[in-house]
């Protein structure tokens, strides 16, 4: 199992730019996929991006491709989500998580989860 720890939420004005990180505590995070995920108020939680675990390849959902972007630094074991351009509707509690598997595809496993951090956007 891997830990994870997520950092660098809070409010930002619509248009704004943040940059989350996610801390991974386990031997294993170079050899799996990880992803962000977010939930709003009264929503489920929706995927937003994912990045298998070599960082060669990564996955948007439609509402943030061209605004947000994952990387990941495997000898920090630590992932990142840029995030530019912010709206209010991005406004949720963004969730680190570590997948099964080296490669993403849609529905797949997830391992672990964060706690969350939350993002707020002002309009």
């Amino acid at each position: 199992q891997v830990q994870l720890v997520e950092s660098g939420g809070g409010l930002v004005q619509a248009g704004g730019s943040l940059r989350l990180s996610c801390a991974a505590s386990g031997r294993t995070f170079s050899n799996v996929a990880m992803g962000w995920f977010r939930q709003s108020p009264g929503k489920e939680r929706e995927f937003v991006a994912a990045i298998g675990r070599s960082g060669a390849n990564t996955y948007y959902a439609d509402s943030v491709k061209g605004r947000f972007f994952i990387s990941r630094d495997n000898a920090k074991n630590t992932v990142y989500l840029r995030m530019n351009s912010l709206k209010a509707e991005d406004t949720a509690v963004y969730y680190c998580a570590s997948y099964s598997a080296s490669y993403y595809s849609a529905g797949a496993a997830v391992g672990s989860w964060g706690q969350g951090t939350q993002v707020t956007v002002s309009s």
